[in-house]
Parts: structure tokens; sequence; C-alpha cells
């Protein structure tokens, strides 16, 4: 394929106004994609409820409804893309973990492409079967942590050679000075934890008050944020439980003054500034299987100290002493990890630094080539998909 060309790109995805991590993460991609002026994008939403759309998403597709996953293969087989780039969590499409989607891969008459946002170290024989047939016949398959590659080819046994890692993305914005934010907020002398994202019960956010309910006893100058409102598919089944779970347990533990909520979907401006503020990131997070996380590497990107559970992602973005990692469903060693950075400020000078060297190489712009780079490397191989 000519580099002269554009090149016609398809992603499918969930998107905006959707709220959904995945949404937001294909959108800042196509974002900066554009940027280079070497793509033409378009999307094909993946919806599970009337959206009003921008003008980029092309076509939807119901998410339960297994017909039409074989509708919009023929559709994108006759709209003249170049390659399909799938971004890919159980969850989102239908069927059981998400199976309708090899009703459209299978029909492709295009190259496609797979990042992959979920990669289960021991799946159910269901799940490896749909992984491994979907990146049987894919051209690429792209995960955002080194430490899943092994689990990639010995698990699923795609083959090495496929497997690509490319950083999580990250937004980029001025960098303001986390004690000037702190002035114009009223917050100077506090010690700011953050925890930011859709909230649901995975996310092990009673853990962490309570971490922060001990270390106040010691240090009452400490000021947990929890930003983001609940999960969409969590509170149509629930509704607000888990949330008023946690602002009980506030209560509970007197914490009216150490732990605030901000209770909405954040832009991004508005995160990126929270985690300027925050002395400390924090992910009390259940599930050890996580490969990837969104805010995880946000705060990465900015060069937070990070206080984590050791979930796949975690392991691999805290090693070489960009952070620190606590026990699963342990409130007492979160509680240690932040105290031993609120003691040591030399040590949290010095952490920051690391992840900060990390964080600069996880900015879209030179993630955003990364992709383009692979897209246009493996066209130049044609565009039939593998028999």
């Amino acid at each position: 394929m000519s580099q002269d060309k554009k090149i016609k790109i398809l992603f499918l995805s969930t998107y905006p106004p959707r709220a959904c991590g995945i949404a937001t993460f294909t959108q800042d991609l196509i974002c900066e994609l554009e940027k280079t002026g070497q793509v033409d994008t378009s999307v094909a939403a993946v919806s599970d409820s009337e959206y009003s759309y921008p003008p980029r998403v092309k076509f939807t597709i119901e998410q339960q409804n297994e017909e039409a996953y074989a509708e919009a293969a023929e559709k994108i087989n006759s709209s003249g893309f170049d390659l399909l780039m799938v971004e890919h969590e159980y969850g989102i499409f239908g069927g059981k973990w998400g199976k309708f989607l090899l009703n459209l891969t299978s029909r492709l008459k295009i190259p496609y492409f797979v990042t992959l946002h979920t990669v289960l170290p021991n799946p159910a024989e269901s799940q490896k079967e749909i992984m491994s047939t979907l990146a049987a016949k894919s051209r690429k398959i792209i995960t955002m942590a080194s430490n899943t590659v092994d689990i990639l080819q010995n698990t699923y046994g795609i083959e090495r050679t496929k497997i690509e890692v490319v950083h999580h993305g990250v937004p980029e914005y001025p960098s303001t000075e986390r004690d000037t934010l702190k002035k114009e907020l009223g917050l100077t002398g506090r010690f700011i934890v953050s925890t930011f994202g859709l909230i649901s019960p995975g996310k092990g956010l009673e853990y962490g008050i309570e971490a922060i309910a001990r270390v106040a006893k010691k240090h009452p100058d400490i000021l947990y944020f929890i930003l983001g409102q609940t999960h969409p598919v969590v509170k149509r089944k629930d509704g607000e439980k888990y949330r008023e779970k946690l602002e009980r347990t506030v209560k509970n533990f007197g914490l009216e003054e150490k732990v605030r909520f901000v209770n909405r979907y954040l832009k991004i401006e508005e995160i990126i500034r929270y985690l300027q503020l925050s002395d400390v990131y924090m992910t009390p997070y259940l599930g050890k299987d996580q490969a990837v996380s969104g805010t995880l590497a946000y705060a990465a990107g900015y060069g937070r100290v990070i206080i984590s559970t050791p979930y796949l992602y975690a392991e691999e973005m805290l090693k070489d002493g960009r952070g620190l990692l606590a026990d699963f469903r342990s409130p007492a060693t979160l509680a240690e990890r932040i105290e031993e950075v609120m003691t040591h400020p030399e040590q949290q000078e010095e952490m920051e630094r690391r992840t900060q060297e990390l964080g600069k190489t996880m900015y879209w712009g030179e993630v955003s080539l990364h992709y383009l780079h692979l897209f246009q490397a493996e066209l130049q191989r044609g565009k039939e998909p593998p028999a």
C-alpha cells in the first residue's frame, strides 16, 4: 500500500457518549491518529442503549443482537476500509463472553487488528476458545503490558510474532505544580490521595477508605478523593447500592472531613488536574487478572506515586521502584504504604522521578505513532486477511 495514501481505518468499539473506559480510549487514539494526517478514521459503535453519536460513528451494532454482527461484516466489507481495529473486552460484545464478535470477524474480507483490554491468565474454556479464534485470523494482537506476552503465547497459543506490546496512551496537558493547585483549592498542607474512574464493587474502594481511617489517626492532614460516577451497567442493575455502602463506611469511620466524593463523569481536563493535585494515586482493585488500567496509566503518565494491589498491570507498571504494592483486600497494608510515602518525602520524590520517566513514553502522540507504523507495516504485506 502506498505510504502517500491515507489509511481508511474502522474502529469496532464502544464510543462516547457511552460512559465506558474503552470508549474514551478509542476516542483518544482516534484523535491522535487523525493528527498525523495519514489516516481517515470511522467507528462502528457497539451499543447497549440509544446514544446520540458524533458523525464519526458510521453505524452501530446492537450489542445483544446476534444477527447484527454478521450484517456488520457485510457493511464493513463493502465500505472501502483498509483495516478493522477491534477494541476487545469480553463484556462489550454480545453472547456468552462476547462470542457474537466471531460472527463478524469470521466474515471479514479485510485485515483486522485486536487490542486487548483484558488478558485472563486462567480463562474458562469458552473464553480461551474465543480469544484463540479471534487471534488466529488477526494480523496483530496488541497488549498493553509485556507481562501478558507469555500468557498469550502459552495459554492461548498465539504466535510471538503476532503479538505487539503498545502502551496505554495518556493525554498530554501542561504541567501545573502540585503546591500551586493545593493553594488554589484551599488544600495547602493536606496530603492528597485519589482514585478515579467509573465506580463498581471490583474497585475495592471500601478497603481504600478503611486504609485512610487508619492513616488519619496519626496523620489528620490526609484527604482522599474518590472521583467518578457509578458504572452505568452497575447502576442499571443495582442502582447506587455500592456508592451508598461507601458513603456509610465513610460515616461509620467519622471520615467526613477526610474523604470527598465527586459523583459525576469527569472530563479529561478535570482528571488530569486532580492527578496533578495528588501526592498518591491509589488503586485497591480486587481482580488480580486485570491486564490494563487506564486510570493507573494516567497516573503514571503524570508521575504520581502509585499505591496498588498487585493485579497484572500494576505489577508491570510499578516495578523498578515506580510505586508500592499492597495486599489484596488489606486496609492495613494499604495504610502502611501510604504512611511510608508520607514519612519519606525523599522516597516519594524518587518514585515520582522514576514513574515520570516511564510516563513520558506513554503520551498519546507517541503511542499513536506506534499504532500507525504497525498498520503501515502490515498493510505493506497486502490487504488479504489470513486464510
